[in-house]
């Protein structure tokens, strides 16, 4: 065999390879990943296609994708998570979920890149709840919503906090030339769980009653909510006070009608009214 011909033969391989290569290549770059980790484990649904469990990591067609994660619940029942994302070629957006009983006690992000061009790498943070300290690479910068015109392009660790909410640390990459928006969400505590009912129930209405005119210009306070019932007490008309129940046919209403005393009062003497 020639050496012409090995030599042709090297160059027709060295192009067939670079060929391969470059095949490779635009197929990567035309394929978007996404990686989900939970805590605990959970099916993966994408457009309400069943996929896997967590942790789960593919690759895809570029595109807006519907996520569904929904916890295996060993014990009481976990919160599913649902959202939108669009999945960006060459880049790995990632999902992350801690699944807890209720919506407020769940917490994690979402990290989406949006290719802006140029080569400077952008930062674009949101939080629930608002007004959540940020913290990067140790160095405190503000409160979210917050946006990094120039951040500089590479790993950095992302530290979110807020009062009454589990903080919450996350490893972030930053790439020039695309803007990285990170929408997080933080875990409120237990004690402030407790709060927040508290004040729900401070700020519903609550119902009174005003004692109207009656023929002995008084009204008379039962131990039960009967005639026959013991006298306990008698309050006067234009005096209210708080409803705390009412018997089935509503024809006598429960009262406080000194700090710690109850009785049952006529209704027919009474009219209800809101504070």
């Amino acid at each position: 065999m020639s050496r012409k011909v090995i030599l042709i033969g090297i160059i027709l391989l060295a192009g067939a390879l670079a060929a391969l290569f470059f095949i490779r290549s635009r197929i990567a770059q035309a394929s978007a990943g996404i990686l989900i980790e939970t805590e605990p484990t959970a099916t993966v649904f994408l457009d309400g296609e069943q996929v896997g469990t967590t942790p789960f990591r593919a690759q895809r067609r570029p595109s807006e994708v519907t996520v569904k994660l929904i916890p295996f619940a060993q014990g009481s029942p976990l919160v599913p998570f649902e959202t939108k994302v669009t999945l960006v070629s060459g880049i790995e957006t990632v999902i992350k979920r801690s699944f807890g009983p209720t919506e407020d006690e769940s917490s994690g992000e979402v990290l989406l890149f949006e290719k802006m061009g140029g080569r400077v790498a952008t930062v674009a943070i949101v939080s629930t709840p608002d007004a959540a300290q940020i913290s990067l690479d140790g160095k405190t910068i503000g409160f979210t919503p917050r946006k990094i015109e120039e951040a500089e392009p590479g790993q950095h660790t992302l530290r979110l906090s807020a009062e009454g909410y589990s903080p919450r640390e996350m490893n972030i990459q930053t790439v020039a030339g695309y803007k990285l928006t990170i929408i997080a969400k933080l875990a409120k505590l237990p004690e402030a769980q407790e709060e927040k009912k508290v004040e729900e129930t401070t700020q519903q209405k609550i119902q009174l009653v005003e004692i109207l005119t009656t023929p002995t210009g008084f009204l008379r306070v039962r131990t039960e909510p009967s005639t026959t019932a013991t006298e306990s007490a008698r309050v006067t008309p234009g005096k209210r006070y708080t409803l705390l129940e009412e018997n089935e046919d509503k024809s006598w209403y429960k009262i406080e009608y000194e700090e710690g005393k109850t009785g049952w009062i006529s209704a027919q003497y009474t009219k209800k009214v809101e504070q």
